[in-house]
């Protein structure tokens, strides 16, 4: 082959695929694969949308650079530093940017055996080695990932929750990590899914990264939130490394509409309760319903539950049946989960649909 040549190793990356949309000879099935919001963008967001390009959207224009008025929105919510958030387009561009930032080739990269892939690809991407990390019970191990350091080792990168396993560390789990690691190395706590927890209880970091040198987390409008398609996330830095990210982001990272709507979608955080008193109900539904037909399901943190079967054949038989009969999960054999099934939490009648088919399956329908 003539023309230009990659650099080492990215030719040997996988590709990210992610969950199925469509399946032949079915219309308009029930995505479950994604992980997106069944109740939508909140009402304040898609006003916002709409009221974009025409009243308030000057599309010849190009955007605010810094984000200034988003973040310090943000900062106001959450009661934190706007100096030192960053913005990008979608919370993966943080996590890139960081593994643009802090890796290379020589050094390594650790993250626990079934966690998000994008770390992975945003590690080898920079020519450094990933260091997979065994999981205990599918939830990080503490112990695990420390003896996993070494003199190599620049960023652990650890989801709270975990996607796709949903489990989570408390802040007890997370502070005794971040003291043993060395302060060269950094801490990337990705809170994705930080939304779909009871506040009481999710350990958001925010102290952490005020009070240390090597700590970041990410958060992102894409889950709870509903704007998966605007692609706007952020990340909070000690101000050293919101410096570094800056320099390495695109001028122009987020668009106009992603950060008008992002606004908006701040201003609305009973759409944020109610997309959790939502998901906390039909999880926990789905959980009672599935479970009391035999087959194997694990509730978690985050606004999707797993199914688990005998061996990686049911797992794919039943993915196949849920296909058939309009409903999508998510195959986890790229994770390392050959026998299970990620299923996000849906509208009542993508919930309902959902454990029809599985009772269709269960009773050997799906032949």
């Amino acid at each position: 082959m003539s023309g230009p040549t990659p650099k080492d190793g990215v030719l040997d990356m996988p590709a990210y695929v992610g969950g199925k949309e469509t399946v032949d000879g079915v219309k308009n099935p029930f995505k479950l694969s994604a992980n997106e919001n069944p109740l939508g963008a909140g009402v304040k967001a898609q006003a916002a949308l709409s009221d974009f390009g025409s009243d308030t959207g000057d599309l010849s224009l190009y955007p605010d650079g810094g984000a200034r008025a988003l973040r310090e929105k943000l900062a106001a919510l959450n009661n934190i530093d706007a100096a030192r958030i960053v913005c990008g387009n979608g919370s993966d561009d943080i996590l890139s940017l960081l593994a643009q930032a802090y890796l290379g080739p020589g050094d390594e990269m650790v993250h626990t055996a079934h966690a998000f892939l994008i770390y992975k690809l945003a590690g080898r991407a920079t020519g450094a080695t990933p260091v997979e990390v065994a999981e205990q019970d599918l939830t990080a191990n503490v112990d695990a990932i420390l003896a996993a350091i070494s003199d190599k080792t620049k960023i652990v990168f650890l989801a709270n929750p975990n996607n796709p396993t949903g489990t989570m560390l408390d802040k007890d789990a997370v502070a005794r990590l971040h003291k043993s690691l060395p302060d060269s190395v950094l801490l990337v706590l990705d809170g994705a899914y930080a939304e779909y927890v009871d506040p009481d209880i999710y350990p958001a970091a925010f102290d952490m990264v005020d009070a240390h040198d090597n700590v970041v987390t990410t958060r992102t409008f894409s889950k709870a939130y509903g704007l998966a398609a605007l692609r706007l996330g952020w990340g909070y830095c000690p101000p050293q490394i919101a410096d570094a990210l800056n320099r390495l982001r695109g001028p122009f990272n987020i668009n106009s509409a992603a950060l008008h709507v992002g606004m908006a979608a701040l201003d609305d955080q009973a759409h944020i309760e109610k997309s959790r008193a939502h998901n906390a109900q039909w999880r926990d539904w789905l959980v009672q319903q599935i479970g009391g037909l035999g087959i194997g399901v694990r509730s978690t943190q985050a606004n999707f539950i797993l199914l688990e079967f005998g061996d990686a054949d049911e797992a794919a038989r039943a993915e196949a049946a849920m296909c058939a009969a309009g409903v999508i999960p998510r195959g986890l054999a790229a994770y390392g989960l050959p026998t299970r099934l990620r299923l996000s939490i849906g509208t009542q009648d993508a919930n309902r649909a959902a454990l029809a088919a599985l009772e269709s399956f269960n009773d050997g329908d799906d032949a």
